[in-house]
């Protein structure tokens, strides 16, 4: 794909504005604050892009009505470290630089990089190439991908096989106007019509294009095909152009006056069907004479067409008319119904009054020659600004309604959003029972509407197996496979790792053994439990389990360690290791390296819903396991809590799971900085993270040292965003007491329990409920998250007080054994032929009856 760039200090370039403009983003040149405005204004569907210097500057441009902002690698890093950025979404960015400075840009990246290099330089280097993949798979957080974009400058003329070219590799470039022309050919420029349909697709035998025509508000009007030919003439004439199968060009409307004016033309994200925006005059797109081919307009869209109906041609009687004709009357109605909206409660009141009032104010639109289409506009202008008003009310509508008006400047209000990081404080001598029992709560999960959501899923990966995993994976990881599975043994070039994550793995993979191998239960507990009855207990491995290590970004060979080693001790015959893929399809090579030590017989190149139920019922490639263990979002815990319901699966799984969460006892001789730390790492987890610290006998100054340390580690932290939002929703509690305060913990039953006082060891007796306890200032969570020995997958959102998190009997099963000498069945006997007896059931009693009476002749 290309972006055409328009100098608009060039009268020849100026000229094509209106025909490039109509393919959506353009990059301005030489252009003011004011000239842009202007260029806007005549035409507003257009995306302009252009450079500034400085964030003062890019505000200003912001602020006119531009898109997309390009800065420097110098600008935009310096800009992002200051967080003079902060708010602004990463598709209003782009930055511009060599291969090596954009390489370098930390997270999050901005939409669009542009790389200054030639496109003979583009096509060849397989390192932009490489680059240029990496980038476009990481999707923005509001949607769509990112873009990698040569610019070579602009007196270099581009071809089309080198704009053709350089898609393939992921690759868009910048052309200029200069290179450009509407016509249909022209010495030394390329068509713009070709150049934009150079990297589209058809799979048509007639080399057309499906096209759906829509109007300004995206409704759609009906389905054309369209061709090099025909799209160039709409981008030259303006006008809707299509191709007739039958009968060459078609001019829209060019016979019946249905024409149309062209707004904008684009393509679909897979490059194979071409959109049309146009304006629609006349009776309509349809040859039946209706404005499309779907049938008759609803909604706003059939009252819009009702209004201008009547404007032009209203019956004597038409309430409308008289709304047209009686401004006072228009105005008074507007007034009341707005104060019958503010006044509505329930939901059906606020939308019938809803309803009302866009009536009244679309009659209102109408009448000064306003259609919802200029609405639509104006709503998308003041989208594009960045700078912000304090949104008060008037005051004749604030003294009328009591509207407290804050007066805030900006500075306030940036102040504000970077300012302390801090947590809620209760004391327990002065909330009552009914808050000590909120405090205990965890946000509520509305499990239905995700169960609603993962159950196609499921469904859909049991009934088409790999042919499922692999659309799934495309469609939510935007990574095509061939085949979603990996089998051991394992290409040892796919997990190369550097000596010093190898030797960090391998440390953490011995003591992590190291305590779940003596946690086994290899000894056969036999018991006589009378003279001649013998009866033994014995542990068997769960055989095929299936192991959930969540991906994304995030590298997690931790969890890898924790869910395989402890299947590896208890003997599991097969391991399935289910991971998402990275967005070239490979796997993290950490990870696979743990799945090669622990012994994994596969790994599933999938996440989510998708992967659970591939474990859960096999598909091709993938295992049905028995078992299925690891943590993950809400999708995959609504999923496997799917699974174990499904009685036609047999699968169990090892607990619910939610938020991460850390309960922190502190007293007088806890460290501020560490108990601080500690609380942190939780806390950088999510947004829905839970965090509670409860002080024991401190005083305001020592509970202020832990508060202050709270907000200086946090605002050094890289994901500190998550942490402005995690830690003012959770809480300190002031206790008098260690008692009162481990009593508060068994109650909370938290997923970590982190104990900062004075001989703490002495305090485990006491602790009746925790997934897993540190003890001491000397044992932050975090070694107990990767290396310590212990398991880090625990019982969250207060599950630990009926869960224990993963060990190694989580992949184990226990099988008890009965034996009977005669001398124990003839002492026996009478007994349960008694108890038998009481149920009814005789073939019970019988079992052991013909047996002692024969012992007993």
């Amino acid at each position: 794909m290309f972006i055409p760039s328009l100098n608009v200090a060039d009268p020849s370039q100026v000229a094509l504005k209106t025909s490039i403009g109509y393919l959506g983003s353009v990059i301005i040149e030489n252009a003011n604050v004011e000239s842009i405005k202007s260029l806007i204004q005549e035409t507003g569907s257009t995306l302009y892009w252009a450079k500034a210097e400085s964030v003062d500057q890019a505000v200003q441009l912001w602020d006119a009505g531009v898109y997309k902002v390009i800065f420097s690698v110098d600008t935009f890093s310096t800009a992002h470290a200051e967080n003079e950025l902060n708010g602004i979404p990463e598709e209003r960015i782009a930055v511009q630089g060599s291969v090596t400075q954009l390489g370098q840009l930390t997270q999050p990246l901005p939409s669009s990089l542009i790389v200054d290099t030639s496109v003979g330089d583009a096509l060849n280097t397989e390192a932009l190439h490489s680059f240029a993949k990496t980038v476009r798979s990481q999707l923005l957080p509001q949607g769509g991908e990112r873009r990698v974009i040569v610019n070579e400058g602009s007196d270099s003329l581009v071809t089309l096989e080198a704009i053709a070219k350089l898609n393939v590799v992921n690759l868009d470039v910048i052309i200029s106007a200069a290179h450009l022309t509407a016509q249909e050919e022209e010495q030394g420029k390329i068509n713009i019509g070709q150049a934009f349909l150079v990297t589209a697709t058809t799979d048509r035998a007639d080399g057309l294009f499906t096209t759906m025509v829509v109007d300004e508000r995206n409704t759609a009007l009906g389905l054309v095909y369209s061709s090099v030919k025909s799209v160039s003439e709409s981008l030259k004439t303006g006008q809707g152009v299509y191709q007739s199968r039958n009968r060459g060009l078609w001019y829209k409307g060019a016979t019946s006056g249905a024409t149309q004016s062209l707004i904008r033309v684009d393509y679909d994200c897979d490059g194979d069907a071409l959109r049309f925006v146009v304006k629609q005059h006349g009776t309509g797109f349809c040859h039946l004479n209706t404005r499309t081919c779907f049938g008759t307009d609803t909604g706003l869209s059939a009252l819009q067409s009702t209004l201008q109906s009547r404007k032009e041609n209203a019956p004597a009687s038409s309430y409308t008319a008289r709304l047209f004709n009686d401004p006072k009357l228009l105005r008074a109605k507007i007034m009341e119904e707005a104060e019958e909206l503010c006044d509505a409660t329930d939901k059906d009141e606020v939308a019938w009054e809803a309803a009302d009032l866009i009536y009244f104010a679309l009659t209102k639109c109408i009448s000064a020659g306003v259609s919802l289409e200029d609405v639509e506009k104006n709503l998308d202008k003041k989208a594009r600004k960045v700078t912000r008003r304090p949104g008060n009310a008037k005051p004749k509508w604030s003294e009328t309604t009591s509207v407290a008006t804050p007066d805030k400047k900006e500075e306030e209000l940036k102040k504000e959003e970077n300012g302390r990081i801090a947590m809620m404080t209760y004391d327990l001598k002065d909330i009552t029972a009914e808050k000590r029992s909120e405090l205990l709560l965890r946000p509520i999960i509305d499990s239905t509407e995700i169960i609603g959501r993962v159950t196609p899923i499921m469904k859909d990966v049991r009934q088409r197996g790999d042919a499922a995993l692999i659309d799934l994976t495309a469609k939510f990881d935007r990574v095509q496979l061939e085949c979603p599975t990996l089998k051991a043994p394992f290409d040892e070039k796919l997990m190369q790792l550097d000596p010093q994550t190898k030797a960090a793995i391998d440390q953490a993979y011995d003591n992590i053994f190291k305590f779940h191998d003596a946690q086994m239960d290899r000894d056969t507990l036999t018991v006589e439990t009378m003279p001649g009855v013998v009866c033994t207990r014995f542990a068997r491995p769960i055989e095929r389990v299936g192991l959930y290590v969540p991906g994304g970004t995030a590298v997690l060979p931790s969890t890898t360690l924790m869910l395989g080693i402890p299947a590896k001790v208890a003997g599991c015959s097969e391991i399935v290791i289910a991971t998402p893929p990275r967005p070239d399809g490979s796997v993290v090579p950490e990870v696979l390296y743990v799945a090669h030590k622990v012994g994994a017989s596969h790994v599933l190149l999938a996440g989510g819903a998708q992967a659970v139920a591939a474990m859960a019922y096999g598909t091709q490639t993938v295992p049905k396991v028995d078992k299925i263990c690891g943590p993950g979002n809400q999708y995959v815990t609504a999923a496997k809590m799917v699974a174990q319901n499904d009685t036609s699966c047999l699968v169990s799984i090892d607990m619910p799971a939610g938020p991460s969460e850390v309960l922190v006892i502190a007293d007088k001789t806890s460290n501020p900085a560490y108990t601080a730390s500690d609380l942190l790492s939780q806390a950088e987890h999510g947004v829905d993270s839970q965090v509670v610290l409860v002080a024991v006998d401190l005083t305001d100054a020592e509970l202020a040292a832990i508060e202050d340390q709270i907000h200086i580690q946090a605002s050094r932290l890289p994901r500190v965003d998550i942490v402005r939002q995690s830690i003012p929703k959770s809480y300190t509690l002031k206790v008098k007491t260690l008692d009162e305060a481990v009593s508060f913990s068994n109650d909370y039953a938290p997923e970590h329990l982190i104990l900062h006082n004075d001989k703490p060891e002495e305090l485990l007796p006491k602790i009746m409920h925790a997934g897993s306890v540190f003890v001491g200032q000397y044992s932050p969570e975090s070694c107990g998250d990767y290396a310590s020995g212990t398991n880090h997958t625990l019982p969250t959102y207060g599950y630990s007080r009926m869960y224990s998190g993963v060990n190694t009997l989580t992949f184990v099963k226990h099988i008890t054994s009965q034996q009977l000498t005669a001398d124990g069945l003839n002492r026996l006997g009478d007994t349960v032929m008694r108890l038998a007896e009481i149920e009814g059931l005789e073939a019970h009693r019988n079992a052991v009856a013909i047996r002692v009476a024969d012992l007993r002749k």
